[in-house]
């Protein structure tokens, strides 16, 4: 697995749990564990003694931080943003592999670090190393009318404002509605 879809496999754990926390702030511990499963984290590291409700409560608020990120629209404050998250919660960075999986950076305080900590630290490298690809921010909050939801957007041309093509093509027919309005309205 290259770096860049290393961190992208992280980028959107981060996304689909920011997300998640996002529409829903108590998310249940079991639910918080079950998108840490779909992400490839062992349901033995997640069982109520391994991860137990202060753990999820530390994870939600981390989430929620990770959310504040994703919603930022400037690359300046994006960048301030995700160095203050290195700065509070990071480490040297180290080359680990564990679980059958590849050579890849931790920039986490190890064993003593709490989820929170692991998912903000986490979190930081994996969106420092798609803006550092693109070249920009490589992710948002959907701009769409009513949706909101997080994405990630690291594919070629600009860079994207909505999180799926239904929401992109709603907004469209909604501005070209507006716009037909505003014709009507100007010409009565």
């Amino acid at each position: 697995m290259t770096d860049s879809m290393q961190g992208f496999s992280v980028g959107r754990r981060l996304v689909d749990l920011a997300e998640a926390v996002r529409t829903d702030p108590g998310l249940p511990r079991t639910e918080l564990a079950a998108v840490l499963v779909r992400h490839g984290e062992h349901p033995a590291d997640l069982t109520e003694e391994a991860f137990a409700e202060a753990d999820a409560a530390e994870l939600r608020a981390a989430a929620r931080r990770i959310g504040e990120v994703l919603a930022e629209t400037d690359e300046d404050r994006a960048v301030e943003a995700l160095n203050a998250l290195f700065a509070q919660y990071g480490t040297r960075p180290r080359l680990t592999r564990h679980d059958g999986r590849s050579w890849h950076l931790h920039v986490d305080r190890g064993e003593r670090a709490g989820w929170g900590e692991w998912f903000l630290a986490s979190g930081a490298l994996a969106l420092s190393q798609l803006l550092t690809e693109y070249g920009r921010i490589a992710w948002g909050a959907c701009a769409a009318g009513g949706c909101g939801r997080f994405f990630l957007g690291a594919g070629p041309g600009s860079a994207r404002r909505y999180c799926s093509a239904t929401c992109a093509t709603r907004a469209r027919v909604a501005a070209h509605r507006r716009r037909k309005r505003a014709e009507v309205a100007g010409s009565a």
